[in-house]
């Protein structure tokens, strides 16, 4: 294939956590008296990391939110426990994948060990059965999505050229940090979470193509090859 690396969002691209994350969200605003509505929560704070939607919020209400991090961390853990499920599908993709593949997302690296394994993915991004998960979460760069940082550094670290890289990513900050790092972006709008008119949105920021199910996915890698 053209690529070398597939480098995987996580949220709403592996794991099927948008709405859980938009509910823990709502419901701990809602203890800070603030009311959002979960279209405002998707709109404004899909892809980037909490720390810089929790930025946003004080800023946005003019009001710190002290312990809101934690308050959310304890609730959404409970949550991912009873109600997450994978994305329909991307076992099956990850498994046939020839190539490297990693993930690069805006979640901290406890929230994202511990989401791929409650759904029964995290093993399929050991390099052996020895090696520690090829995670790489915001929180080890200066700048999130939609800045490139996140995914150089994942390049980087997986010793692959930016333009070998596919990133598959189902938002906008997160397609526009892919092409910002001059790799092929790719996006998703198979998560519960995607609405009406995302693959216009996904394409608009850069993606070079938008799949809607998972099994699309390798046919898609596939057809960009040969361009």
């Amino acid at each position: 294939m053209l690529f070398d690396l597939i480098i995987f969002d996580c949220d709403g691209v592996l794991i099927d956590s948008e709405m859980l994350s938009v509910r823990a969200d709502i419901d701990c605003l809602a203890e800070y008296g603030l009311a959002l509505s979960a279209d405002d929560v998707l709109e404004r704070y899909t892809g980037i990391s909490l720390a810089d939607m929790l930025s946003d919020l004080e800023s946005r209400f003019d009001r710190p939110l002290l312990g809101f991090a934690e308050r959310h961390r304890q609730r959404l853990r409970t949550t991912f426990e009873a109600d997450l499920k994978a994305i329909p599908g991307v076992g099956s993709v990850l498994d046939a994948l020839a190539c490297r593949r990693c993930v690069a997302s805006s979640s901290t690296p406890e929230r994202l060990e511990h989401g791929l394994a409650v759904a029964g993915l995290l093993d399929r991004f050991r390099p052996n059965l020895f090696s520690a998960p090829n995670l790489f979460s915001a929180t080890m760069v200066a700048r999130g999505k939609p800045a490139p940082d996140l995914f150089l550094h994942a390049a980087l670290l997986m010793g692959v050229a930016p333009a070998r890289c596919a990133v598959i990513e189902d938002s906008r900050p997160g397609i526009e940090a892919a092409v910002a790092a001059g790799m092929t972006a790719i996006g998703f709008t198979g998560g519960s979470h995607c609405r009406a008119g995302d693959d216009s949105r996904l394409r608009a920021a850069g993606a070079a193509h938008v799949v809607a199910h998972m099994a699309q996915l390798l046919a898609a890698l596939v057809a960009l090859d040969r361009r």
